[in-house]
């Protein structure tokens, strides 16, 4: 029988992506000792098969799309791009799926890194089964935080597991181009991966059963985007679901709910995400395995004063961007609770992690790019806000202009009537995520409209954009 290790700590943390690493060095900041429990790669999810590895793939797809809107570039640009080239980028920035130099940044932190499968055991206590066996039961004064994240969730259709179906995973780190690939989904996944493989050779078919892409935004912003895939050869079938799914040796077969077959070489679905916390001993504590994990602005666990749930577990924002900032909060406030300090939980203090609610920022990295902040034109109005939407034609910016020959955007911006500040701002178009920071500081700086005629944007810049949108504000 192996024997079991007992260490104590101020911090157990479970998971070591973006996520957990924020905690950890937040909480070994404020001179709490922490351990990390990690059961795959430290660096987590987004490092290696989401956000590092999508972007690498995206870079050279955006940057031939633009480069053939500039006049006596396009010629150099017409050929296809190196498949092959494209792939050992990715590998590149993948650190070829191995952690070494993120446990080095861990390390430095001084937190504790154990290897293995960490399972809740009972109140402030973690059970971590390693590789070899070999169990390190963990006990936390003060707290232990979930930074497990979620998983892809796949649909419940016959033989799916025989198929052996894409998730975002196999889509971000495939070694080879599939020749045909389907699509099925509409949401940030699944139109940046149809624009990858599509650039790099694939024939796509996207299958939406929604009514258009990217739902949680705008409509305008998935029109744009889907009529951009359209004009570069990929297949958008919206109102369209899944009926079977079957692979009869290399080729994947669908039938739609409208008759249709449709052939491919591999498929992928991005429907959705799972919490991963089927398997961490919610139990013991008295939660539901596989629940998303209901927190406060400290992002304490509903019920649980010692349990933390940061990032995707929490269900409230499923970014990464969001997620560090979460563990920056919750650092922080394990860090006051457990020095006795006075803990700042009113919003926007340095305990609450206010802009979760309505000010995360959001960019989707297609061509053209899509990049919203806040509350669209809907939402703020379901929340009960008297508010104005107005629109801008991107083409209309001088900077735009300059940037590509027959740019295509647009722009909106959700003014609240009652304190003329923002609760909102959309913008589509190339070269538009570098520009959401700026929104992002408006909205949640709650900065006023006629503050914002002080704010002079360079020419020509796309920028203007502002200026045109508080000016179409006026005039409305």
């Amino acid at each position: 029988m192996t024997e079991t290790e007992t260490n104590v700590y101020d911090v157990v943390v479970l998971g070591a992506g973006p996520v957990g690493e924020n905690v950890a060095d937040r909480t070994r900041a404020a001179g709490l000792t922490t351990a990390v429990v990690e059961s795959e790669l430290v660096g987590g999810e987004c490092s290696y098969w989401a956000c590092t590895p999508s972007k690498a793939l995206l870079r050279p797809v955006i940057a031939r799309a633009e480069a053939r809107r500039v006049p006596g570039l396009r010629q150099s640009v017409q050929g296809p791009l190196d498949a092959s080239a494209v792939l050992a980028h990715r590998d590149y920035y993948t650190a070829h799926w191995k952690d070494d130099g993120q446990v080095r940044w861990l390390d430095g932190t001084g937190a504790d890194l154990y290897r293995g499968h960490g399972r809740l055991t009972g109140p402030r206590t973690v059970t971590v089964t390693g590789p070899d066996g070999a169990e390190h039961l963990l006990t936390a004064r003060h707290a232990v935080a979930v930074c497990t994240g979620s998983r892809a969730s796949l649909p419940e259709l016959p033989g799916l597991d025989e198929v052996r179906p894409w998730t975002s995973r196999e889509a971000t780190s495939s070694p080879s181009v599939p020749g045909r690939l389907i699509v099925v989904g509409g949401g940030v996944v699944a139109t940046e991966m149809a624009t990858v493989w599509q650039a790099l050779g694939s024939e796509v078919t996207m299958l939406v059963r929604g009514k258009g892409l990217l739902p949680r935004m705008e409509p305008f912003a998935g029109e744009l985007i889907a009529e951009a895939l359209t004009e570069a050869g990929t297949d958008v079938r919206t109102g369209t679901s899944v009926e079977s799914v079957t692979r009869e040796g290399i080729v994947v077969s669908v039938t739609t709910d409208a008759g249709d077959r449709i052939e491919a070489d591999e498929i992928l679905f991005a429907i959705g995400r799972a919490p991963r916390t089927d398997d961490i001993g919610l139990e013991t504590i008295g939660l539901d395995p596989g629940s998303w994990l209901p927190v406060d602005d400290s992002l304490r666990v509903t019920g649980h004063d010692w349990l933390y749930a940061v990032g995707d577990v929490n269900h409230r924002a499923l970014l990464t961007h969001q997620g560090k900032y979460q563990a920056r909060i919750a650092g922080a406030a394990i860090a006051a609770r457990a020095t006795g300090e006075t803990l700042l939980a009113e919003p926007w203090g340095a305990h609450a992690a206010t802009a979760d609610h309505a000010t995360v920022p959001q960019v989707v990295f297609t061509d053209p790019e899509a990049a919203a902040v806040g509350l669209s034109l809907a939402e703020a109005e379901q929340a009960g806000h008297r508010v104005k939407a107005v629109d801008v034609d991107l083409s209309s910016v001088a900077g735009a202009g300059l940037y590509a020959d027959g740019y295509k955007g647009r722009a909106r911006m959700v003014v609240d009537l009652e304190g003329e500040i923002l609760r909102g701002v959309t913008l589509v178009g190339p070269g538009v995520g570098e520009l959401i920071h700026s929104a992002t500081i408006a909205v949640a700086g709650e900065v006023p409209v006629s503050r914002l005629w002080h704010a002079v944007p360079s020419y020509p810049t796309i920028s203007e954009v502002w200026l045109r949108l508080l000016e179409a504000y006026r005039d409305a």
